[in-house]
């Protein structure tokens, strides 16, 4: 009685029934090999460039898109001539990234060796261009100029994606997996974009992604036609074209109706509006970037304002989130209705509203934005569109969505308290304002010392915040320049304050804001712009006049202003209050006469103890001391995990100690990834993890796979054995599984059943299975040496006539099946 056939899915007929010869192919016609080794790399390649696209929501203009496409073209040809060698699939992904890094080196630095391959100084100056680029993402506002190191950071992500997309289309043969890794590329630019990506990006990528799964159908559909199919099916539901057309349009359609996100205003054709250009101020502010001037485009015409160069303000940042950087709250306040007379300002118990208004129109040219600017204090607003809110907390009135605003007019109330009601104020206690303008966890030890030296002996709240904002005087070494000066990565507020000193509005108000929270003082950063310029009957106010000051809560007096920034463009507001300070500082105090001298007029800053002397000494870099010599221990560790994973993959190659050369050079290059990939991000770090473990099943099988290849091929006492699990194992993936009590002969012509093996394939097979019978039964030490050749055919011709899914690939059920049986064992 024979053994039960076990057949895989899809499969019809009687088991010894074979279907009819393939037709034979003309000349003109692309053989599988061909095809998968020449089409669908090159249609991967264009699908990765269209997707990069997407960058362009957050890069200016579209140089990166040439970087970009180097780093493709670099992969996709390393990767092809890889493939022609017949190089295995682990070898062809890490010469395409070996490809990149050599890539990087040779665009981005001038220490490489002979001008192209990675050596320890090329890859510390590669590492001091990822961490400004690091630093721009995450203090630069969209859309970034494209700087080297901009570029860098395109070519690094494109040219790892183009990797994975390579890898999945062409060597896994699973081109649908692409969609998740080209996803993501699209997903990083729309999460950091305030606006929506330029709809034709999401058009183009969606073509190409199409593209490729229709090249992939109609591989596989070339490969499978004359097969037959199952009883009572109609040999499918259309072309692999058709269905991709299909799922295109029914995309676009939505895209062009239902959707909210992706597209700036929705497809063309969509009904949201949306695409009307504009500027406006981003709710964000950090210490190490700077404000969205986005150029000098005129952004309000302000008219009735006088001679009065207030600021005009669009929102407070109240949230200090402890590592130098400023933001608002993670939700709109509910506020009240600005459609009747707005509420009294937070806090001016003490300080009525004056009885002298203004009338301010404002007329926004080219702003876009969710905010409604306002001089002072609004008493009452006329023409706003509906919905527009006003919240007397943060002093800010805004809408729920972004929106282009007609001309409006501010009741405003422009009056001040003076120096002596600012110096009469009682300090600020628990309960008088919310705990968020108090907020000073993990500021920096050195910073605190510096705001308790600042404000030592000041009797008053008034006096302490003047003295602070005077350490930013230009007499102190401070300079206002709208280019920062790149500082110490870890921590940028120290670098701003003790040794670089260079920056702009955005620098001044953040650190002043946060030695305010470390003296005990509430304060906020405030955002808007400067009063312009005077131009015929109006104001007017370009991105230029965009600008960043502090504001100090004064319990019954509210919130007041005060500048630490030197504009150089002669825009800055000094109030009276600020003026009048002079006429009693701390050494007019009784209580301080005996203790303190008097104060020089321009202070020149706390002398530092030796421990800060040590830091900045110690973090002083080559560059006159703006930069600090980031430490090279992490990408040193990067190289030597690489040359050793080199060396352990050439002993590999060589046949040398393969099993404990190849399990290492396994490990060192898994390692070497991780390990890059933390120095960039710990994100990436996390999803390079998650893909490793994903693909372990895979890998433990390709390992397994070219174990046993090699101990075929070397002839020796196992060779027999070895060509016999494979094949096995080779069945067992395709779901076709023999069964153990089954001998040789017999699972051979199921075998050769069950995959349709062709003339040449069962030749083949009947080599393996003498060879194993001699060895076995025979007593033979001796492996023939046709085995090697014989095995290799019968391989090919197995994965010929009945290729492996993407499934299979991914997760071998001859993996899976031997860790469950293994389990079984060692629970019994």
């Amino acid at each position: 009685m024979s053994a039960p056939t076990m057949r895989p899915p899809g499969r019809s007929g009687p088991p010894g029934q074979q279907g009819p010869p393939p037709p034979p192919t003309t000349g003109n016609e692309l053989t599988s090999q061909q095809w998968s080794m020449t089409v669908t790399p090159v249609v991967a390649a264009v699908t990765t460039l269209c997707a990069s696209l997407a960058l362009a929501g957050v890069i200016d203009g579209l140089r990166f898109w040439g970087y970009a496409g180097v780093a493709v073209t670099v992969i996709t040809a390393v990767g092809l001539g890889l493939r022609a060698v017949r190089t295995p699939i682990l070898a062809v992904g890490f010469g395409q990234m070996f490809a990149l890094l050599c890539l990087l080196v040779a665009l981005f630095t001038d220490s490489a060796v002979l001008g192209l391959f990675p050596g320890p100084d090329s890859v510390a100056e590669l590492g001091g261009v990822l961490r400004t680029s690091i630093e721009v993402v995450q203090t630069g506002v969209p859309p970034v100029e494209a700087s080297p190191a901009v570029l860098c950071l395109v070519v690094v992500a494109i040219g790892l994606v183009a990797v994975l997309v390579d890898t999945l289309a062409v060597s896994a043969g699973t081109p649908a997996a692409c969609g998740l890794v080209l996803l993501c590329v699209y997903a990083v630019p729309a999460s950091l974009a305030d606006q929506m990506l330029p709809w034709w990006a999401f058009v183009l990528g969606a073509i190409s992604f199409a593209a490729l799964l229709a090249v992939d159908g109609a591989h596989r559909h070339q490969q499978w036609r004359n097969r037959p199919t199952v009883q009572g099916t109609g040999g499918g539901v259309g072309s692999p074209a058709a269905l991709v057309s299909g799922a295109v349009a029914i995309a676009l359609f939505a895209g062009g109706t239902v959707t909210f996100i992706g597209t700036v205003g929705q497809l063309p054709g969509g009904q949201n509006g949306g695409g009307q250009g504009g500027l406006g101020l981003n709710p964000f502010t950090q210490l190490r970037g700077m404000l969205d001037q986005e150029g000098n485009v005129e952004l309000f015409r302000v008219r009735n304002l006088g001679d009065e160069g207030r600021y005009l303000r669009a929102l407070t940042l109240g949230d200090y989130n402890g590592n130098g950087g400023w933001g608002g709250a993670n939700r709109l306040p509910n506020g009240v209705p600005a459609d009747r007379p707005l509420p009294p300002p937070y806090g001016q118990e003490n300080f009525g509203p004056s009885a002298d208004t203004v009338e301010i129109e404002i007329e926004p040219v080219n702003s876009r934005d969710r905010w409604a600017p306002v001089f002072g204090n609004p008493r009452q607003m006329r023409d706003l569109p509906e919905g527009i809110r006003y919240d007397p907390v943060g002093g800010m009135l805004y809408g729920q969505d972004e929106l282009t605003l007609p001309t409006y007019v501010e009741e405003a109330d422009l009056s001040q308290p003076t120096a002596e009601q600012l110096r009469n104020a009682r300090p600020a206690i628990p309960g008088d304002i919310d705990e968020r303008y108090t907020f000073d966890d993990n500021i920096n030890p050195r910073v605190r010392r510096l705001a308790n030296e600042l404000t030592a002996g000041r009797g008053s709240t008034f006096d302490k915040v003047e003295a602070i904002k005077d350490y930013f005087d230009p007499g102190n070494g401070f300079v206002y320049e709208t280019q920062t000066a790149t500082g110490s990565d870890e921590d940028a507020l120290t670098d701003f304050l003790f040794r670089s000193k260079t920056g702009f509005c955005e620098q001044y108000a953040s650190s002043m804001g946060i030695l305010l929270r470390a003296a005990g003082i509430p304060s906020r950063v405030a955002m808007g712009y400067t009063a312009g310029f005077e131009s015929g009957d109006y104001r007017s106010i370009t991105t230029q006049n965009a600008h960043a000051w502090v504001e100090v809560f004064f319990p019954g007096l509210g919130w007041v202003q005060w500048d630490p920034t030197p504009l150089s463009d002669g825009t800055s507001y000094s109030p009276p209050y600020a003026s009048e300070s002079g006429s009693r500082g701390p050494e007019d105090d009784p209580e301080n006469q005996q203790s303190r001298s008097p104060a020089p007029s321009v202070p020149a800053g706390p002398t530092q103890n030796p421990e800060d002397q040590r830091d900045d000494q110690a973090g002083a870099g080559a560059n006159g001391g703006e930069q600090d010599n980031a430490p090279s221990w992490p990408w040193l560790t990067v190289f030597a995990l690489t040359a050793l994973s080199i060396a352990a993959t050439v002993l590999a190659a060589a046949g040398r100690r393969r099993r404990l050369t190849v399990p290492l050079a396994a490990a060192g290059w898994t390692l070497t990834i991780v390990f890059a990939a933390a120095i960039v991000s710990w994100w990436l770090a996390a999803l390079v993890v998650v893909l490793l473990i994903a693909a372990a099943p895979g890998l433990v099988r390709e390992r397994q796979r070219l174990s046993r290849r090699h101990e075929v091929h070397t002839n020796g006492p196992s060779a027999a054995t070895s060509a016999w699990a494979e094949l096995l194992a080779e069945s067992t993936d395709r779901g076709a599984e023999v069964n153990d009590t089954e001998t040789v002969r017999v699972a051979a012509r199921r075998l050769a059943t069950e995959h349709e093996l062709d003339d040449e394939g069962k030749q083949a097979l009947r080599t393996v299975v003498s060879e194993v019978e001699r060895s076995w039964y025979g007593g033979s030490t001796q492996s023939d040496p046709r085995l090697g050749k014989a095995f290799d055919t019968l391989i090919t011709g197995m994965r010929r006539t009945d290729p492996l899914g993407w499934r299979a690939r991914l997760v071998p059920r001859s993996i899976v099946r031997r860790r469950r049986a293994k389990a079984r064992q060692s629970g019994r």
